[in-house]
């Protein structure tokens, strides 16, 4: 059964109509206030130029284009926007620069949908006949890897989920220290052993006690090291063939974590990951520290691989499932 198949049903009880619509404003106002820096410095290039016009001409989509190149929405995706925006000039004839901000939350939401190839998460997951979920997280040191996974347990786990974390990323210790903190403040175990110890009996150990304890979900921490993919490749690899000894599908997902505040390096660091693993899914952090939220346009256009996740601040609650169009919305509102 595949990640969006038959829900499993956890005994926790569904939230009230009052819960939910608490949640999504609370989470709507996050993503506003976590994006508020690039917000800033887009329409603050943009700003002066278009306020004296009385059309969007041809120096306005020149304005406009390198704007979104250095909030960096990346070259390919940029172009796309202003072919759509010219092609919306020149059928609606007349378009005031004052509409700018509507037009683009209107064509790069119509983009983002033409490429939409993956549901809506809002963390839930499928178990897998008898087994649970397995996700394997990579990504570069610091991209907020280890942070990423004890924010995804702590929802899981609020959603009635019953979560094991392994900790294989055994080549830093302070990796394991730092899972080891995320884990008691979940209240979630994790399977975990000596720095230097191999990645895969760690991740081996994890996911089979994670289905011998008939948990949901079972999360693996491994390094990442892309300085030499040889290993890289050979590492991820064996850590994949080592769990399938106990769950024959596993990994159900790969999800890698990419820092937002890196710009286009996060869309480089994508492709290099992709190379040496079947990514599968993508989880984009520290949105709120930095104006190069744009990069999340650019990699959910150009990459073939679905943006799940998106953190925009430090809370538990602020690791939020990436919707498309919400986030066109907040970008785009001036």
């Amino acid at each position: 059964m595949g990640f969006f198949g038959k829900l499993f049903s956890s005994s926790r009880p569904s939230a009230t109509q009052e819960e939910v619509e608490k949640r999504e404003a609370e989470q709507k106002k996050a993503l506003e206030e976590g994006l508020q820096k690039s917000k800033s410095s887009f329409f603050d290039k943009i700003k002066r130029f278009v306020a004296a016009k009385d059309e969007i001409d041809d120096d306005t989509l020149d304005e406009l284009e390198m704007a979104l190149i250095s909030s960096d929405v990346g070259i390919d995706t940029t172009l796309k926007i202003i072919d759509r925006i010219k092609e919306r000039v020149k059928r609606d004839k007349y378009l005031g620069s004052d509409e700018l901000g509507r037009i683009l939350r209107e064509e790069v939401s119509a983009l983002l949908a033409e490429n939409d190839n993956e549901a809506n998460v809002n963390f839930t997951i499928s178990r897998h006949g008898d087994n649970p979920h397995v996700i394997m997280v990579v990504g570069v040191n610091g991209a907020g890897k280890t942070t990423t996974i004890g924010k995804l347990a702590s929802q899981f786990t609020s959603r009635g989920y019953k979560v094991v974390l392994g900790a294989a990323d055994t080549f830093r210790a302070a990796a394991i220290d730092q899972l080891r903190v995320w884990a008691e403040r979940s209240g979630v175990p994790m399977v975990s052993q000596q720095m230097g110890a191999d990645p895969a009996s760690v991740a081996f150990d994890a996911v089979s006690s994670a289905k011998a304890q008939g948990a949901d979900v079972v999360i693996i921490d491994t390094a990442g090291r892309l300085h030499n993919k040889v290993n890289l490749m050979a590492e991820l690899s064996k850590i994949k063939r080592v769990m399938q000894k106990v769950i024959p599908d596993a990994p159900h997902e790969v999800m890698l974590v990419l820092d937002g505040s890196t710009g286009q390096n996060a869309f480089e660091q994508a492709k290099q990951f992709s190379a040496v693993t079947e990514v599968t899914s993508l989880a984009i952090t520290k949105l709120d520290g930095t104006a190069k939220g744009g990069v999340v346009i650019g990699i959910s256009d150009q990459l073939r691989v679905p943006v799940k996740y998106i953190g925009v601040g430090e809370g538990i609650d602020d690791l939020q499932a990436f919707d498309k169009m919400e986030f066109a919305d907040s970008f785009f509102t001036m």
